[in-house]
């Protein structure tokens, strides 16, 4: 059995809460009836890892300038808002040229940094990560949850099999004159792993298309059968059948998953914390 991690996740900066298994329940926001019947939504909210920012800050968009401030920065001076160009995690710098090699030292990330598009700030989640041969991360907004009415992330697919950096996210701030708070232990990004083949152009340009209802085989129409019509013509057929399928069949194993672990790190100790894909 292969026991090479699918993704394994660094901690660069110590402080930061280590990725979470995202959670089925979206975080307790999902009505009870889907998180009970609805085995397709579950699945999308717990596909991945929640992600949350390393410390507790706040984002400014005044429609022109963007400013920011934190915690932590009083005994510099620097309590009130600051405008962002490039903005390191506070005194970071010092610790990353302490333990970086000869020659790497002055090249720490900034943990905030604003673009030149308006409004738009990129985000550095205090993490790396490396992916096993062939599998990238997809950087995205909090599946089936409502989203943030101060901001919107932008999605991204990063081949982290052969990228090696600082896991940064770009934000698309939607308000102005209105403060933007983030917290150290709420999640505010989802990460998932995905085969790089599920989308290459090949296999994305060669979808097929059944035109019309013409089209359909006696094999669709039997499955289609079995799925929409039989249940709602059993008057005994209870809610969740299909979600009550999924998890026999997740019960079953995933061939294509075995042995395939993640690891985290804990926060106490900074050991591995090791969950299953």
């Amino acid at each position: 059995m292969d026991s090479t991690p699918l993704v394994t996740f660094y901690r660069l900066i110590e402080e930061a809460t280590p990725p979470r298994r995202a959670d089925r329940s979206g975080l307790g926001s999902l009505p009870t009836r889907a998180y009970r019947h609805c085995d397709a939504v579950t699945s999308a909210a717990g596909f991945g890892w929640h992600i949350c920012p390393p410390l507790d800050f706040e984002l400014l968009w005044d429609g022109a300038q963007i400013w920011w401030r934190c915690p932590g920065l009083e005994a510099d001076g620097l309590a009130d808002w600051l405008p962002l160009g490039a903005a390191q995690y506070p005194h970071y710098a010092a610790r990353f040229a302490a333990a970086a090699p000869a020659g790497l030292g002055d090249y720490a990330p900034p943990f905030l940094t604003a673009l030149q598009e308006p409004g738009v700030v990129q985000v550095w989640t205090g993490l790396a990560a490396r992916t096993a041969p062939g599998w990238s991360l997809l950087v995205r907004d909090l599946a089936n949850l409502p989203r943030h009415p101060g901001y919107e992330p932008y999605e991204g697919i990063v081949e982290t099999d052969r990228w090696f950096g600082p896991l940064f996210t770009n934000l698309r701030l939607t308000r102005t004159d209105t403060p933007i708070a983030f917290h150290a232990g709420q999640p505010f990004l989802q990460l998932q792993p995905i085969p790089q083949a599920a989308y290459a152009d090949a296999l994305l340009n060669g979808a097929g298309l059944i035109e019309d209802l013409a089209g359909l085989a006696p094999a669709d129409w039997a499955d289609y059968e079995a799925s929409i019509v039989a249940p709602n013509r059993d008057p005994e057929t209870l809610p969740g059948r299909y979600a009550a399928a999924a998890r026999r069949r997740r019960r079953g194993g995933c061939p294509h998953a075995a042995g395939k672990t993640a690891k985290s790190l804990n926060p106490a100790s900074g050991n591995p914390i090791v969950t299953t894909a």
